[in-house]
């Protein structure tokens, strides 16, 4: 792959614990700067605490994460993130573009009016989703997958250079999926770095060009075809797993 070799995140030794259970256990990752990488694992692997833990949403038992060799805290404007639509609270009165200029708040200042260019900026994140006739709807209005378009516009208005998104394809139709990856891997060629918590492995190949699979540990991190093996897939989910996707 011709990939930046930067290190975009760098995770060492994470550990994390909820409810004096182990949710992850002595992770170790470098994420290159530049890759399309899909996190994946059966239920409870830790793949959304390995997001939070990224996002410092939850404080690790151990380990040491690093955003382009600092902290998140002196990083944070790097980070965008896209959360799981049924951690939203949709029935809040807001509109489309509300939701989206909350990406410049850190520009803005929370406590100041948006200024025509933040509004600009903002339509013209809702117009590459082709969300821009709804900037003014009620968000509880909008179908499932205009609601997560417009999460992915408030990501992409911030301008950062890592993408977290949490299974960003539950719930919407075929289009929106498309639309979404479609922009993803656009980013992604311009150097952004995307990381997607996903389920759907039939998918995985087309959409990803990196791995990292969890079942509570690193099960294996790499390259599609590197993870995409029956000894690590069958360690991971089981051996009722016996389907592994081919390009």
């Amino acid at each position: 792959m011709n990939k930046q070799k930067n290190v975009a995140i760098a995770v060492q030794h994470l550990t994390v614990n909820y409810r004096e259970s182990v949710v992850l256990f002595d992770l170790s990752v470098a994420i290159p700067q530049g890759v399309f990488l899909g996190v994946i694992g059966p239920n409870g692997a830790g793949k959304t605490t390995f997001l939070k833990a990224l996002l410092g949403l939850i404080k690790p038992l151990s380990g040491s994460i690093t955003i382009f060799g600092k902290s998140l805290k002196e990083n944070l404007t790097a980070v965008a993130y896209v959360p799981q639509r049924t951690s939203v609270d949709w029935d809040f009165p807001i509109n489309a573009l509300d939701i989206v200029l909350m990406g410049l708040y850190p520009v803005i200042g929370w406590f100041k009016r948006p200024q025509k260019k933040h509004v600009d900026a903002a339509l013209e994140a809702l117009g590459q989703l082709n969300l821009a006739e709804l900037a003014y709807k009620p968000i509880g209005q909008l179908s499932g997958g205009q609601q997560q378009r417009v999460f992915l516009a408030r990501a992409l208005v911030q301008n950062a250079e890592i993408f977290l998104l949490d299974e960003p394809f539950i719930g919407v139709d075929m289009m929106t999926e498309k639309i979404i990856i479609q922009l993803l891997k656009k980013l992604c060629s311009e150097g952004k770095t995307i990381i997607v918590v996903h389920h759907d492995l039939q998918t995985l190949s087309e959409y990803f060009d990196w791995l990292l699979l969890l079942n509570k540990k690193c099960v294996a991190f790499g390259s599609v075809d590197q993870v995409l093996k029956p000894e690590y897939m069958c360690a991971a989910y089981g051996e009722r797993t016996l389907f592994v996707p081919k390009k």
